[in-house]
This record gives structure tokens, C-alpha cells and sequence, in this order.
């Protein structure tokens, strides 16, 4: 934490606003952590369901799956970097399979949509339990970034979750690089505008909208490896990171990874200080914002103006 962080902590806690400083800028380190692993798995939904639209409620299964393939590779080879890898690449492809076999077909189709990837999920989920049990897995990070470092007040934090802090944080920055500064990326937004435009310009739109998916899908994966060091893995996360980038995406706004940003940050901090200062009421925080941001500004925070 910074030191204008930690200075504006001590005068909160001078004033009687802050009983307990070193547990306050312990919760809000663990909210901004949070908040960056709810990027790193939003940010895919973003893509799929903010900006392409495609309505697939089947993501939290695509961030599990990734986990497990990820957790398989990491104790079968003994390196973190090929279980990221296979965690990215394993739910990339079943995404791009099902955006070229399913999603193509339905385009337009939010209905059908929601319902095939509701059961999708669901048949995703019993395999999964079936294949690795309902044990609970944890990934060991690298030594190189294993262990604590010294903070002020609280004096030391995991250099991990750090470590994801810095990861989602070159994320979101290659992504709003990509999508607004780069020919693909511009591809991407008018063909979710006007297809029949972009198709007649000679462009393969499919073949655009499959990557798009496919890269969605591996950013649900990659967070899969990265959450299961930073936490663990087990059956039911599917549905937690699903519904944590629903909110995401809903406070923050279609298709903004600056948005996604804002209301992954929200949703941490509401999640971590619930947690420590109101745990009966907590999980209450997350919806309530969801709700304040739909009264008042339905678009999200940073969406556009229907």
C-alpha cells in the first residue's frame, strides 16, 4: 500500500473512523487482490457476453474446467507456467468449439442461449465432479514469487496475490490496447454493429468472432490456475465466478474493460470488508451496489447510453 494510503488510514483511525488499522488495510489488500482475479475472469466475459452479446452462462464452468486441466498439467509436469498454459489453452478451445458448433446458430437467440448454457453448465459440472471428486485442490506458485513481503503496519503480505494484482492489471491493459488499437480490435466492434457491413468489407466475421470467444474462454481458464494458487479449487466455483462476473459486467458495463475494471474493484472491496466488518450481512454489499448502479445508471458505470 502506498504511503498516501497508509497516511489517509493512521488519519481515519485518529478520528475514530478506524478501530483497527492494520485489519482495515488488510481487508482492503485482500479487496483489491480479489478484485483482480474477478477482473482476470470477467474480463473473458466481457468480451463473450458485453461485447459479442452471446449470452453463455456456462463461464464459471469454462473458469473450473481450466483449473482442473491446469491442476492435471502442474502435478504431471511440476511447472505452474505449463498449468497456466494449459488452463488458457484447454478452455479456449472447448470455447471456440462451442462458439463455431453452438453460438453461430444462435445468434441473436438470447433465450436460447441462457437455457442450452444453464444446461450446459450443469452437465459440466456433474462431469467434473464425477472426474476429480469433490476434494479441494491448490496450486503451489513458483518460489520465485512464494512467500511474503514486508509491508507497512501490517508488516508483510503474500507476494502472490501481489504478483495476480500486477497480472490483471497487464491484462486489462492489453486488452483496452487490443480492442481500440489494433485493426482486429476494431474488426471486433463494428462486426458486433453491423456484421453484414464488416462481411461485405471481405472480412471472415465467424472466424473473427471465434477467436474472440476462444480468447474470452482462456481468460476464464487462465483464471481458473491463477484463483486456484491464490485460493483453491473446488466444486461450486463455477458458480461463484459466474455470478461474480455477471455483477462485474453489470456495474461496470457492456463491453467496457475499463468498466470491468471499476466494478471488479467494487465488487472485491464490498466482498472483503462485508466479510471482516459486517460477516452476517456481507454477502448483501455486492448486490445492493449491483442494484444502486441499475437504478441510477442502468447502462453500468462506464457503458454506453443505449
Amino acid at each position: 500500500m502506498s504511503v498516501l494510503g497508509v497516511a489517509a488510514v493512521l488519519a481515519l483511525s485518529a478520528w475514530g473512523l478506524v478501530d483497527d488499522p492494520k485489519l482495515f488495510i488488510r481487508t482492503a489488500l485482500n479487496g483489491i487482490t480479489l478484485a483482480a482475479l474477478y477482473f482476470v475472469v470477467a474480463s473473458g466475459f466481457t468480451l463473450v457476453f458485453g461485447l459479442m452479446r452471446n449470452v453463455n452462462l456456462a463461464h464459471g464452468s469454462l473458469y473450473l474446467l481450466g483449473a482442473y486441466l491446469g491442476f492435471e498439467v502442474g502435478q504431471w509436469t511440476g511447472s505452474w507456467l505449463l498449468a497456466v498454459a494449459a488452463g488458457f489453452a484447454g478452455s479456449a478451445l472447448v470455447g471456440a468449439v462451442l462458439q463455431v458448433g453452438i453460438f453461430r446458430h444462435m445468434q441473436g437467440q438470447d433465450l436460447r442461449q441462457t437455457m442450452f448454457t444453464i444446461g450446459l453448465s450443469i452437465v459440466l459440472a456433474d462431469l467434473m465432479l464425477w472426474q476429480w471428486g469433490g476434494e479441494i485442490y491448490q496450486f503451489d506458485p513458483p518460489e520465485i514469487i512464494y512467500g511474503r513481503l514486508p509491508m507497512p503496519l501490517i508488516k508483510v503480505y503474500p507476494t502472490y496475490r501481489l504478483v495476480l494484482l500486477a497480472i490483471a492489471i497487464v491484462i486489462g491493459l492489453v486488452l483496452w490496447w487490443f480492442l481500440n488499437r489494433t485493426r482486429v480490435g476494431m474488426m471486433i466492434r463494428a462486426g458486433v454493429d453491423d456484421r453484414a457491413m464488416l462481411a461485405a468489407a471481405g472480412v471472415n466475421v465467424q472466424a473473427v468472432f471465434a477467436i474472440t470467444f476462444a480468447v474470452g474462454a482462456g481468460l476464464a481458464g487462465f483464471g481458473g490456475v491463477v484463483g486456484g494458487t491464490a485460493l483453491s479449487i473446488s466444486p461450486g466455483e463455477d458458480v461463484r465466478y459466474l455470478l461474480a462476473s455477471l455483477v462485474v459486467v453489470i456495474v461496470g458495463g457492456m463491453g467496457s474493460i475499463s468498466g470491468a475494471a471499476l466494478g471488479a474493484l467494487l465488487v472485491g472491496l464490498a466482498e472483503q470488508f462485508g466479510l471482516a466488518y459486517a460477516p452476517t450481512y456481507g454477502v448483501v454489499f455486492t448486490f445492493v451496489i449491483m442494484v444502486l448502479v441499475l437504478a441510477f445508471r442502468p447502462q453500468g458505470l462506464m457503458g454506453r447510453a443505449a
